[in-house]
């Protein structure tokens, strides 16, 4: 292989890979790279990736090979690749499959078919059968190369497995499923002709898998306004199975119904709602992740927990399956035997279960790059913007001796960012302005400077619809969002979000946030994404970290100066 110095790419023995981000071939070798490896890093000039286990088993089982993975650093790569690397991928990549669970010709009681755990490898599996993690969850020896495994087991012994390093490959099948008639409309309810994108079809297709027993769990990995609804509609349209819908909130849980009857041949007593308002049951059925994982008392157990056995539900979808409870990863490892269906924009978990998400709801199947959607015009051109604003010198000497704790709250509510909150309503006054933040004080102080709708989590479902009913018809042309604002949010003529505070550095709010002005506009206008941070604080710090998820995704942050902002905005003015 002839190397080439003008590459991108430095390949490095510790699986770590260094990208030239000013190098003409960045974008497509980043493209290339996604698929098997994860951003850590991204800095200006240098971004570090690194291949991690789970990567390289996400796109095994998607179908990539180790030989098309080391194909792409050969060809993008300054140096030839470490010599260990080549064998090492091979090695990690051959590990996803080499245990199989099967269905068994056996049954071990009444009910579900039991399971087998097959591996051709007899050393491996001798092995495997000693580990401490494994072994409660062998039953019987049936030959050489297989166990028998209860059907309850099937959850817990794939999560065991990804730990010790072998990934099973499923291939036990699934329950069909309560059947129920779904067809897709050519024209939607409201007389409008709606038909499912080329990329949501593939993704539902990969999927479903027809005919092949690979098919029917995992995840699909679409951005924020590319119609991660749509895919689940026509997944559910694929099946022809009863479903049930879990989601992030109240206004999810609207949406998706909303969605499911303007685009289906359903009837709205076929579309049950499952909340903290209703508790309805129908064969299709949509509930929040906050009624599952209440509790009266921590002592007792989730009494929610039985709408999973309340039908005979032949697909389970997870809206935003990055921000699963843990409790619903516990009732998930249970029912394996259903057709599970995760839609994300990201699989980062601030809490590091991405190997539960692979082992429990399934492999990654479909991810698609935003910037590929954005040139498409299938989602809205986006600048990203960070604005660094100086804090008051009373308030700098407060930072200074506040305790650690106390610092990121003091700089995330700096009240000197709410000149430059007023300097971008100005600049955007023809624009639907959305404003985001943490903290209910300072979103309060908003509302009374700017005069502009507040909502949160305190206010109640009729208002909150009303107020996003004005946005989308223009007689509201701001909103100010608590961190309800991050998810499920269907405003598509918002063009301008501006940030004031978030959650530490989460890197899946920032791509909700950034998601929530994404969806295309009639008029064709790009989206604009403001980030404001105090200067020279912890804020700053973590900011960093929240936009490391966009950088992968191809964005770049301009770094504005809070006061020069002003400054032009005075002169433009005046």
């Amino acid at each position: 292989m002839h190397y080439d110095a003008s590459n991108p790419l430095i390949v490095q023995g510790d699986r770590s890979i260094l990208v030239e981000v000013d190098n003409p071939r960045y974008a497509e070798a980043r493209d290339a790279l996604a698929p098997f490896a994860e951003l850590e890093k991204s800095p200006e000039h240098i971004h570090t990736y690194r291949l991690t286990n789970l990567s390289l088993w996400n796109a095994a089982a998607a179908g990539m090979s180790a030989q098309a993975m080391l194909d792409v650093l050969d060809r993008y790569s300054k140096f030839p690749l470490p010599s260990n690397l080549a064998a090492d991928i091979r090695e990690t990549v051959s590990r996803y499959g080499r245990v199989k669970l099967e269905r068994s010709p056996l049954q071990t009681s009444e009910g579900p078919p039991a399971l087998r755990l097959v591996c051709e490898d007899v050393p491996l599996l001798e092995e495997l059968a000693r580990q401490p993690r494994l072994r409660d969850y062998l039953g019987k020896r049936l030959d050489r190369q297989s166990f028998l495994i209860e059907p309850g087991h099937r959850g817990v012994l794939k999560q065991a497995l990804i730990a010790v390093g072998y990934p099973a490959e499923d291939l036990a099948g699934y329950t069909e499923g309560a059947a129920l008639p779904i067809q897709l409309r050519n024209l939607t309810r409201s007389g409008l002709p709606f038909h499912v994108r080329d990329y949501q079809r593939d993704a539902a297709d990969i999927f479903y898998a027809a005919g092949d027993v690979r098919g029917g769990s995992g995840v699909i990995v679409l951005p924020c306004g590319a119609g991660k609804t749509i895919v689940g509609i026509a997944v559910m349209a694929l099946m022809q199975r009863s479903t049930l819908v879990l989601t992030t909130g109240i206004t999810a849980v609207k949406q998706w119904r909303r969605e499911i009857l303007e685009r289906t041949d359903l009837t709205e007593d076929q579309v049950a709602e499952y909340t903290g308002e209703t508790k309805d049951i129908g064969p299709v059925t949509l509930a929040t992740y906050q009624i599952l994982t209440y509790r009266p008392d921590k002592s007792e157990e989730f009494p929610h927990f039985q709408l999973f056995d309340q039908r005979d539900w032949g697909l389970i979808i997870y809206d935003e399956v990055h921000l699963l409870p843990a409790p619903v990863f516990r009732v998930t490892a249970q029912i394996q035997a259903r057709r599970r269906l995760g839609l994300t924009a990201t699989l980062v978990r601030e809490d590091g279960r991405e190997a539960d998400v692979f082992s429990l709801i399934g492999p990654k199947k479909y991810d698609v790059p935003w910037r590929e959607l954005e040139t498409k015009g299938w989602i809205a051109e986006a600048t990203c913007a960070e604005v660094r604003v100086s804090m008051p010198e009373p308030l700098r000497m407060e930072y200074a001796v506040a305790e650690w704790r106390n610092k990121y709250r003091i700089a995330s509510e700096n009240p000197a960012k709410d000149d430059i909150v007023a300097c971008l309503l100005e600049r955007y006054s023809d624009s639907r302005v959305l404003i985001i933040g943490q903290y209910l004080k300072q979103l309060r102080l908003l509302r009374k400077r700017f005069n502009i709708p507040l909502i949160t989590g305190q206010t109640n479902n009729s208002e909150r619809e009303d107020l996003y009913d004005k946005f989308r018809k223009g007689e509201v042309r701001s909103l100010i969002l608590s961190k309800v604002g991050n998810f499920a949010l269907d405003l598509p003529d918002a063009n301008v979000l501006i940030q004031v505070s978030g959650t530490f550095g989460s890197r899946q709010e920032e791509a909700q946030r950034l998601g929530r002005i994404l969806r295309p506009k009639s008029s064709g206008e790009a989206a604009h994404f403001y980030t404001l941070v105090s200067r020279d604080t912890r804020e700053q710090d973590f900011a960093h970290h929240r936009q490391l998820f966009l950088t992968e995704q191809g964005y770049s942050y301009r770094i504005l100066d809070g006061a020069e902002l002003l400054e032009d905005a005075r002169a433009a003015a005046g």
